[in-house]
């Protein structure tokens, strides 16, 4: 029995060819001392397990970023077993430290750099995919005439394979979303016809699919599947295109007016290894595009980083107006409404073809670019956001419209604050679930005030600092009693009510604060500090 020591080393691949294949802009190559064609036989993480030999690895070093110095002495460590290149985490607008830069260039080792949006478990999917792509580009056989079409494309892949089995053919991801197809020919059926022009297998032939057990067939197989010909349509092979154990898509042959090719069946075996890599190029792809848009539409709504630059990311034009809508579950995530932001999120996403949504935690943001001639704006959508929220509850906030990218973050933050005085609203039994400025009135206003007046009360002093101290440790009955009685603009009746005590409590809780304490609450500057304190204080 052959020891896996003993084994031929995998053949090396130019890291050339390995950049070509990140078309996703995830790398970016800064220091190649032996040139783009060094070799490079496979993928390894530099931290993991014992130190062992790197021979030709990309190694992943996943700690310390490239414009940290910390990083120059991983790269050593890579160099020194024999690594041909090392990537680092990139910093966006931070340049690599010096140190870093110079040990690479001494070690003899490629530098590159990962871009921040993505991530690591991608990187190296990309890296052993594009190694397996180019492979399979190499081999003799059909695996590498299939390839030899063009390894970045899975038309010319869906080409090659209906040359090589005589019949048209669909590749498709795991969503059964057309990927890529081949030429149709005239004698082609309406299902296949239907299925191309759609971009995805129609939902009733998906329904057919799940009762008759052949999708489950499908993703738990690892051959090719035959389906004889019958009254609604012509013969079909199928295969699902296998990462390990994951499955990514699958490929479907079809009979064109013509009988399938007798050797078909290996053809489409073949063609599952060479399609592996290129859809998993195509979901880092798809996911790497998600990630950066979120990337962008975060920075541009926190103010981190150019916003000019993270509209043009976002594929919005940085003079636009636009608006923020923020939504907000009433009660918990976790509770049995937790859910509840997830078809206010559909019908953000659908509510204007150039509508940005993100998930942030258990809040929903919306950048909602504004037409003039539009209808339907900001507070419209917060109207239909709340509305959108059932039985759960949702609270939605409109911010102002803003002139462009470099507002957005103005208009974020006021949609925040709206949605903090509908809360208090709606925590005082207030049954308003959206607004914008208007809608909420001079509240809007006691909200900013009180956020400014807050660091200045929590560095102070004195008699109410230590009334409203003193008795939130004790329960907070006599603040409470001070708060209804400043809300009832000072009428002891209509506050005793409120807090359904007798009249004479109430009047007794107050002497006390003045006895004990010396809050004199017919001095007006001492009236308004207790009216900010009880409010501070919640």
């Amino acid at each position: 029995m052959t020891s896996r020591a003993s084994l031929p080393p995998e053949p090396s691949v130019a890291l050339r060819e390995l950049l070509a294949f990140d078309d996703g802009g995830s790398l970016r190559l800064l220091l190649a001392p032996a040139g783009r064609d060094v070799g490079v036989r496979g993928v390894a993480v530099g931290e993991e397990g014992p130190a062992r030999p790197l021979d030709g690895c990309l190694v992943l070093v996943t700690g310390a970023p490239a414009s940290s110095p910390e990083a120059a002495a991983p790269v050593r460590e890579a160099a020194r077993r024999g690594a041909s290149g090392v990537v680092l985490r990139a910093v966006e607008g931070v340049a690599a430290a010096p140190q870093v830069v110079a040990a690479a260039q001494e070690a003899g080792v490629a530098l590159l750099t990962r871009a921040e949006w993505a991530d690591w478990t991608d990187t190296a999917a990309l890296l052993r995919s594009a190694l397996a792509c180019a492979r399979a580009g190499a081999d003799d056989g059909t695996a590498g005439r299939m390839a030899a079409g063009g390894p970045e494309s899975l038309s010319a892949l869906a080409a090659a394979v209906a040359a090589y089995t005589g019949g048209s053919i669909t590749i498709e991801d795991t969503r059964l979303r057309v990927l890529a197809h081949s030429a149709t020919g005239p004698d082609a059926d309406v299902l296949r016809r239907s299925t191309i022009l759609g971009g995805r297998v129609p939902e009733w032939r998906v329904a057919e699919l799940r009762r008759s057990g052949l999708l489950r067939a499908l993703w738990t197989s690892r051959d090719v599947i035959h389906r004889a010909a019958d009254a609604e349509g012509p013969e079909r092979l199928i295969i699902a295109v296998r990462s390990g154990p994951e499955v990514l898509g699958s490929i479907w042959v079809a009979g064109d007016g013509r009988p399938l090719r007798t050797d078909a069946p290996d053809a489409l075996r073949r063609a599952a290894e060479v399609a592996a890599p290129l859809l998993v190029r195509h979901r880092l792809r798809e996911s790497g595009a998600a990630r950066r848009s979120e990337v962008a539409l975060r920075g541009l709504l926190y103010g981190d980083g150019d916003a000019r630059t993270h509209a043009w990311s976002l594929g919005l034009s940085p003079d636009a107006a636009c608006a923020v809508v923020v939504a907000e579950p009433l009660g918990s995530a976790s509770s049995p409404g937790g859910r509840a932001l997830d078809v206010p999120a559909l019908q953000a996403a659908t509510y204007r073809p150039a509508t940005r949504v993100l998930r942030d935690g258990d809040r929903l943001l919306v950048l909602l670019p504004v037409d003039s001639g539009a209808e339907r704006g900001p507070a419209a959508l917060a109207r239909e956001l709340a509305g959108q929220g059932g039985g759960a509850g949702v609270l939605a906030g409109a911010g102002p419209v803003v002139a462009g990218a470099q507002g957005v973050r103005g208009s974020f933050d006021e949609a925040l604050l709206i949605v903090r005085v509908l809360r208090e609203r709606a925590e005082a039994g207030g049954a308003q679930r959206s607004a914008d400025a208007a809608g909420v009135g001079p509240s809007l206003d006691v909200a900013r005030v009180l956020d400014a007046a807050r660091p200045v009360w929590e560095a102070g002093s004195g008699p109410v600092h230590e009334l409203v101290r003193v008795d939130l440790a004790a329960g907070g009955e006599l603040v409470r009693s001070l708060a209804a009685y400043l809300d009832a603009s000072g009428d002891v009746a209509q506050a005793a009510a409120r807090l359904v005590v007798h009249p004479n409590t109430l009047r007794y809780r107050l002497r006390r604060a003045r006895e004990r304490f010396g809050v004199d609450l017919d001095d007006p500057d001492t009236r308004l500090l207790v009216t900010l304190a009880v409010r501070l204080s919640g």
